[in-house]
């Protein structure tokens, strides 16, 4: 993508209206000082000065939509608990719709708790329930209101429960009838024929694990993994996350491309492949050709993980990693 395209390429962003259906979760963050070992066991003193929370898991996504100035709804489970309601209260703060969202009383609402000092992670703590999560709780008639008012829809699994074969199936029935674009974020534990999908978005780890091959660090064989997958779910894109290598798009019969990595500094890749997803999904949606998509989402990603935390970015802040680039 040229330098001088980028801030159209954003106003067409800004136009879009996406629906993120997933695992939701509520990110806390405790943030202190460490000045001293405790003397009970080998592990650092965290002294507390401010905690804050945001939307998590599928919810991350939204936000980073959001946050962009895109028009965004979520869809998912919460428990009737104090973070459920905490956690809508973050997302409609975040100015994410909240349509989509379905209460259960005998769901337990996921909460991540990460203690950060010195701008490093110190550990974190997970709240969730190990009950029956029920995703014919997400009624059909909710999901075809939902899809119809939406561009394009984006599934994310966190392996929480909600995203089964069944539930994917009847988001993709309704997304072909009304010509929706179709993106995921695939959770290895968790096989799903994703056939029908726009795009599928699994990170290097991830698509060895999808492609049932052993695992290896080089590009060449990543090929041969893309084009298996490809062949697996008979899907026209293909978008694989590299970490520090930047992302690999596959899209037959175009060639194989690669963007490398935009990152000038990493803090914190927490919430990095919830940016790329979202972005890509939205610049697809916009329009855009599948490397300008890619560069988009890369640019994005480079952004976020220079921030601690589960971060977003603005639009001047993806206008001006563009125009620096050498």
């Amino acid at each position: 993508m040229k330098k001088s395209d980028i801030s159209t390429a954003v106003g067409q962003l800004q136009k879009q209206k996406i629906l993120v259906i997933g695992d939701l979760m509520l990110d806390k963050f405790i943030y202190g000082k460490v000045n001293r070992i405790s003397p009970e066991a080998p592990v650092p003193v965290v002294r507390v000065t401010h905690e804050s929370a945001y939307p998590g898991g599928a919810a991350n996504v939204a936000r980073n939509l959001s946050d962009f100035g895109v028009t965004v709804t979520i869809c998912g489970l919460i428990g009737q608990d104090d973070h459920g309601a905490h956690l809508v209260e973050t997302m409609q703060k975040a100015g994410i719709s909240t349509r989509g969202v379905v209460n259960l009383p005998e769901y337990q609402t996921t909460v991540k708790t990460r203690i950060i000092a010195r701008h490093q992670q110190v550990c974190r703590v997970d709240r969730e329930g190990e009950g029956t999560v029920r995703p014919t709780a997400v009624t059909e008639s909710l999901l075809e209101s939902l899809i119809l008012q939406h561009d394009a829809i984006i599934i994310e699994d966190y392996g929480k429960g909600l995203i089964d074969q069944t539930l994917v199936d009847r988001i993709l029935v309704l997304a072909h009838k009304s010509e929706k674009i179709t993106s995921v974020d695939p959770n290895p534990a968790n096989p799903i024929n994703w056939s029908g999908c726009t795009v599928v978005k699994p990170n290097r780890q991830e698509a060895y694990l999808a492609a049932n091959i052993p695992y290896r660090e080089d590009n060449d064989s990543l090929v041969d993994i893309g084009e298996r997958l490809l062949s697996l779910w008979q899907i026209p894109y293909l978008l694989i996350t590299l970490g520090e290598q930047g992302m690999m798009l596959f899209h037959p019969p175009e060639p194989v491309y690669h963007t490398p990595t935009r990152a000038r500094e990493v803090y914190d890749v927490s919430g990095a492949g919830d940016t790329v997803i979202a972005f890509f999904t939205a610049a697809l949606s916009a329009g855009l050709q599948g490397p300008a998509a890619a560069e988009i989402a890369n640019h994005a990603a480079g952004i976020v993980v220079g921030k601690l935390g589960t971060a977003t970015l603005t639009p001047r802040e993806l206008i001006t990693s563009f125009r620096h680039e050498k």
